[in-house]
């Protein structure tokens, strides 16, 4: 059975119920977020709360209200002021104040009003007897995978809010699972395919994903499980935020000024670590994955005398078979994700130990390659060959091919399952220290 994800192009009526669901999550985000919170600006560089509760339903207006349905505006003022988000760079940071935001219950009428009105223009749209066109339905899976996607970047945020900020969850799950031990897997040359192909795939890309390439990966060996708290303890009682000789110079420097010396997530309480949860702190889990910056992962990898992998690498390793045989759709295979190959789709606000997943592992044995945490590669985000910006939404890629940015692959357990298609490609500055992001070392 084909997942909603990759069957709505043959059934354009889901695309209402994925955007119900989509909601809901956002939805549910918020509703942890206490009243006298809402202003909170947990994360320097980005908006306070308020913004995002606009944001997410402003974006939808702006993508098909008057592009798609002739929908004229209620309110520009809104529109406008929840459009644009702030890329983390180094540099200033926004200095606005609580008062000069709308209050929530302003924010709550504008979502409100909108939704019924696109809502409304939606369901005309994909009842009528001919069929929906192409660019609508590109449109709507776009402010889909939009919201989806903040419903993450918004989580890490909400992870900075004071656990007094917020409404607790129910406690998380208890993983019964004992202490793996990681070990090289030696993966052969062989061939790999990168992106879509415009021409024959079906499931929804953002332009960044297009065109498909294929390209052939020399042998490599690749950890077969995340880089855990534990081994990163190690690196740390070695000395590894004082060793300049395993940083770039740019790395150093952010270190230096931003006096980083351990994982954020990570803090101290006298001679024992403790681990700040979306909840609460708890003591370090040694058998998780670690969550650092890109320049954080590639100095404990330069200290093993090995690297971060390429995109090249790790689509090899997490998609690639033994002999020749097809590519996988997934690292288990073809069947779509579910709670039996890893820790993704909301389920679960923290990570899971690695190796929780063992039939998610590739067909090279490698675990974890999707969710539990997006992995930092050592691949410049960049353009494929044939990249084409998308009309109504050219910035999208465009504006990150900068040379600043890397490419993360797999997920974390707060990604979409659509999102954990082959082809999607994440990417973040070297120095964001806030994203779940873990990695894995190579050796080439």
């Amino acid at each position: 059975m084909e997942s909603l994800a990759t069957s709505v192009r043959k059934i354009p009526h889901q695309l209402s119920l994925r955007l119900q669901q989509a909601r809901k999550q956002t939805d549910d985000l918020f509703a942890i977020v206490r009243t006298e919170a809402i202003y909170d600006r947990p994360i320097a560089e980005r908006h306070r709360i308020i913004f995002y509760l606009g944001h997410v339903e402003a974006f939808d207006w702006n993508l098909l209200g008057e592009r798609a349905f002739g929908l004229k505006s209620f309110n520009k003022t809104f529109d406008h002021l929840f459009a644009f988000g702030i890329d983390p760079v180094d540099g200033g940071l926004p200095s606005d104040q609580p008062s000069e935001w709308p209050s929530r219950e302003e924010v709550d009428a504008y979502n409100a009003k909108l939704r019924a009105q696109l809502d409304s223009a939606i369901q005309v749209a994909l009842s009528q007897t001919s069929p929906a066109s192409a660019d609508l339905l590109e449109m709507i899976e776009t402010g889909i995978e939009h919201r989806l996607m903040h419903a993450e970047t918004l989580a890490y945020m909400l992870h900075r809010l004071h656990s007094d900020r917020k409404v607790a969850a129910p406690p998380e799950f208890d993983w019964k699972t004992g202490q793996v031990k990681s070990r090289l897997v030696e993966i052969p040359e062989g061939r790999t395919q990168l992106g879509q192909a415009r021409a024959t795939d079906d499931e929804f890309g953002w332009d960044n994903e297009f065109e498909a390439r294929t390209t052939v990966v020399p042998e490599f060996a690749i950890d077969s499980q995340n880089v855990t708290n534990r081994d990163f303890m190690r690196f740390m009682q070695a000395g590894g935020y004082d060793n300049r000789a395993i940083w770039t110079a740019e790395d150093w420097d952010w270190k230096e000024k931003h006096h980083i010396s351990h994982p954020s997530c990570w803090k101290r309480e006298g001679n024992l670590w403790s681990y700040t949860t979306m909840f609460g702190d708890i003591r370090l889990p040694m058998n998780w994955p670690v969550y650092v910056s890109q320049a954080e992962a590639a100095a404990y990898a330069k200290w093993l005398g090995r690297r971060l992998p390429t995109e090249e690498q790790f689509h090899r390793a997490a998609y690639g078979a033994p002999k020749g045989a097809k590519e996988r759709r997934y690292p288990w295979g073809d069947a779509p994700p579910s709670e039996l190959y890893g820790n993704f789709d909301f389920k679960h606000w923290d990570p899971s130990p690695v190796g929780a997943h063992p039939t998610g592992a590739s067909a090279f044995g490698v675990h974890d390659l999707v969710g539990n945490g997006w992995e930092w590669t050592r691949t410049v985000f960049a353009p494929f060959e044939g990249f084409k910006p998308r009309e109504f939404y050219p910035g999208y890629s465009a504006n990150f091919f900068d040379g600043k940015h890397f490419v993360m692959k797999g997920g974390s357990s707060r990604t979409a399952a659509c999102m954990l298609r082959r082809s999607f490609r994440n990417w973040f500055q070297p120095h964001y220290p806030n994203v779940y992001a873990t990695f894995r070392c190579v050796e080439d």
